[in-house]
């Protein structure tokens, strides 16, 4: 007789249904324990379960069948990693004892059992519950940590369990579980109060400036200044002003970091733009992702939201190299030997740096001490590609102590995102049915040639003053593509479809800094 309950594996940051089927062998009489076989392309995780399975069932009082088993888990030709079969290896063996009248053709069972019976949590959750309900299962049962996360999947029944004494109840209708009930607006209504202001930012009029319009346009930034002018600060309230998350993007969002093991523990659901900042010691792996078998990396956890490079200059050149890919794409390809992971990397790229070693060339505060051959080594670490790839390059000057002593609060984050979002609207409306490489268009940043020549349409004299910043600023094919999306975007807040003078002077202003730096 064979017994078969459903489950699912993870691929990237997709899932697919697993029928994990149990069939008893032969009944031993040798007096040595009972074998149990798992094939179907199994890892170590998933056959280390078998250790696992038996002592939880003691643990919990239940029997295992007697004689030889073998589950099998299909599809067998796709590899199953991960110790989340713990649960339904156990449910397959012992169905035809406890729940032989049981109807669990409508499930999903996912969990890493304990040896004491408990049910511990695991990756992918969401993916999985999505997974489940694309191929008509009513109900999954996963661990209670992860209940939270795969309740966002609506359509489906999440039940958390603890234990396997509170999932045998539920099963045979002694004590039911109360399924986890999920609602979008109520998590982001809590969230949002608990984001940074741009309030607390005192001056710096340009570089807010800069990076209201890379959040209407979804612009890569640089920020450039001596220490402890605040570009850390600016960079980190970015987040506040972007567009509020969309239920699909939240998803979306959850999905990357339940899978990479970053989302907290009972989280339903990631409802703010993520923010990222890792440090410039950071390896590659973890910033474009990898492992034997690929996590995200830093690059697929700012998936729509913001990642946030301090100190430039200071990580690994070849590191900064991947970022050229994924800021194109919006996506990074892992390679393998058992095939290709594709990760979402449609993020937001803000860079901050000093504009030397010491970082206090052209400062009025403090004088420089780099020789013009340490400040060249410096900036050379940053090459043309990348800096092409970034829009937006403007400096962040130390403050004085009349704005730093102001009693006058700046513009909140409130009213910023309103300018951001009725900016955004705007340009949706005109990339409305626009895609990219299976991708919508949401923002000027995203467009590529083809968009560039039919969207931004210049006035006379925008075109002369295009014209006169490309040959004077030695701009390249790139840089001028660059400067275009970038008018486009400062036409939206006028709500102009036609960039205009005053639109393409403000872009150069933002656009050139590289130039002063980077120019010999």
């Amino acid at each position: 007789m064979v017994s078969t309950v459903y489950s699912a594996a993870l691929n990237g940051i997709d899932a697919f249904i697993v029928s994990v089927e149990a069939s008893r062998l032969t009944k031993r009489n040798d007096g040595y324990d009972n074998e149990i076989y798992i094939i179907g392309l199994p890892d170590a995780a998933v056959r280390e379960s078998i250790g696992r399975v038996r002592a939880a069932a003691s643990s919990a009082g239940y029997k295992l069948p007697g004689g030889d088993s073998t589950v099998n888990l299909a599809p067998a030709d796709r590899k199953k990693e991960g110790s989340g079969f713990d649960l339904p290896i156990f449910l397959s063996l012992i169905k035809g004892i406890l729940f032989e009248d049981v109807d669990l053709s409508s499930c999903c069972f996912v969990g890493e059992l304990s040896l004491t019976g408990a049910i511990r949590p695991v990756r992918g959750a969401l993916s999985m519950a999505l997974e489940a309900r694309a191929a008509g299962l009513t109900e999954i049962y996963v661990p209670a940590e992860n209940a939270a996360e795969a309740s966002a999947a609506n359509g489906i029944s999440v039940y958390p369990v603890s234990n396997l004494v509170e999932l045998y109840e539920h099963l045979r209708g002694i004590k039911r579980i109360a399924p986890k009930s999920f609602s979008f607006e109520e998590l982001r209504a809590e969230t949002l109060l608990r984001e940074l202001d741009y309030a607390d930012v005192k001056g710096q009029e340009t570089a807010k400036l800069a990076l209201e319009t890379a959040a209407a346009g979804q612009h890569n930034v640089l920020l450039i200044g001596p220490p402890g002018s605040g570009k850390s600060m600016l960079a980190s309230r970015l987040p506040s002003i972007l567009p509020e998350l969309t239920l699909e993007e939240a998803i979306e969002t959850t999905r990357i970091h339940s899978i990479a093991g970053t989302l907290p523990p009972n989280t339903p659901l990631i409802v703010t733009r993520p923010y990222r900042a890792p440090h410039h010691t950071m390896s590659y792996a973890g910033l474009a992702g990898g492992g034997k078998v690929p996590i995200p990396g830093e690059i697929s956890i700012s998936h729509n939201g913001v990642l946030f490079l301090d100190e430039l200059p200071e990580f690994d050149k070849n590191i900064l190299e991947v970022l050229r890919q994924p800021v194109e794409e919006h996506q990074i390809t892992i390679t393998r030997v058992n095939g290709k992971y594709t990760f979402p990397a449609a993020f937001m790229l803000v860079c901050a740096m000093n504009p030397c070693k010491c970082g206090y060339y052209g400062s009025k505060i403090k004088e420089c001490t780099c020789s013009d051959v340490a400040r060249h080594s410096y900036l050379s670490k940053i090459s043309g590609p990348l800096l092409d790839r970034i829009d937006i390059q403007v400096e962040v000057p130390a403050l004085d102590y009349g704005k730093l002593s102001s009693p006058v609060l700046a513009e909140n984050s409130a009213s910023i995102r309103k300018r951001v979002g009725d900016a955004r609207r705007f340009a949706l409306e005109r990339f409305r049915g626009e895609s990219y490489g299976g991708r919508a268009i949401t923002g000027n940043g995203m467009m590529r040639a083809a968009h560039i020549r039919k969207y931004c349409i210049l006035d006379d004299a925008a075109g002369q003053t295009v014209k006169a910043a490309f040959d004077k600023l030695g701009l390249s094919a790139r840089g001028y593509d660059r400067l275009l999306k970038l008018s486009r975007t400062l036409a939206d807040f006028d709500k102009s479809e036609v960039i205009k003078r005053e639109h393409v002077l403000v872009a150069v202003r933002l656009r050139s800094l590289d130039r002063k730096y980077w120019n010999n």
